[in-house]
Parts: C-alpha cells; structure tokens; sequence
C-alpha cells in the first residue's frame, strides 16, 4: 500500500480515530485513501476524517492481516519488558513516519504486580509538542498492542512536558529519517 491509495473496504473493520484515540467501525463498502503505512498499521481518510487500522485488520483493506500482538503466559518479566518496549516500536504518530521510541517520546515504562495478582504497564511519554492532537492516538495504539500479552491487566499511559521534548531525544536513526540531523 502506498500513500495516496484509494481502496474500497472489504468488510466492517475496527479503526482508532484521529486524533481523538476511539475505536470506531468503518463500514464495508467505504472509500479510503491510505495516508501512511507505518508499524504494520496503515492511516487512512474516510469521509474527511482520519483512522488508524491496525496490522490484524489489513485484510479489510486488501491486505494481509498480521496476528494480534501476543505472548505466553509463560513468558519471564524479563521477556514480558522487552514485549512492550517491541510494541511500542511499532507505534507510529500518524503525522511522523518515524516510531514514538525512536523519536524519543517515550520517556520510560514500568511494570508493576499489584497485590491483587495482576500486571500494569505504566507508559511515561511526552508529545513533540504541547498542542499536539495525536497523544490520544498514540496511548491507544500502545494499549491495544500491549495487551497482547495475557499476563497484562491494564496500560496506562502517562503524558508529562517535563522536559520538554527535542529532536535531541530522537535517535540517530530518527533524525535521518526525517532529515532533522
């Protein structure tokens, strides 16, 4: 898929919306223009409005849909960490084809057991700027990818501006991607 595509859904497909982070159904028949494939999940305008469609429903799209993110129960905490910070790779800013770890928005994940018996990641993150729209996408993005692991009760997801990001935060990587070097 390309940026510009214009594709009719194959079926109702789960989509995120932009920039408000809900899930939403676009219907079977609609139009959409691919706006960035990024992460395994593809952004696309539907009726003037943008959606986030995740790799498990590329098929709605004329695409392969890729397994939902998962891990075994079994899995070490030492493997359930590198999971999320894997998740969040694939978690791209609909507006930056650059993924928000290497752009430096994430600026730290914790994983605590409660007394209960269950897991909450604890994502601290920031956005390029203040007034950005797309937190919300992106928190939900990184939910719904790491609750692929069964051991996970509940993200939550943390927006702070201190310190406030820079292109200095971003990896070398990053900045030649988008020529910020």
């Amino acid at each position: 898929m390309k940026k510009d595509d214009k594709i009719i859904l194959q079926r109702d497909v789960e989509a995120i919306s932009i920039p408000f982070g809900k899930t939403v159904t676009l219907p079977e028949g609609g139009e959409v223009i691919v706006m960035q494939a990024k992460g395994g999940s593809v952004s696309v305008g539907f009726e003037s409005r943008l959606y986030l469609i995740e790799s498990y429903n590329l098929d709605a799209i004329g695409g392969e849909a890729k397994a939902r993110p998962s891990l075994p129960e079994t899995a070490s905490a030492k493997e359930l960490e590198e999971y999320v910070w894997e998740q969040l790779r694939t978690c791209y800013d609909p507006e930056i084809p650059v993924n928000i770890v290497d752009l430096g928005l994430v600026y730290g994940c914790r994983i605590d057991q409660l007394l209960t018996g269950e897991t909450v990641v604890i994502i601290k993150m920031t956005l390029t700027a203040p007034g950005c729209g797309m937190g919300d996408v992106i928190a939900e993005d990184a939910r719904r990818k790491i609750l692929g692991a069964p051991q996970v009760s509940k993200v939550l997801t943390e927006i702070v501006f201190d310190p406030p990001w820079s292109r200095d935060m971003m990896s070398e990587d990053a900045k030649l991607e988008t020529g910020m070097f």
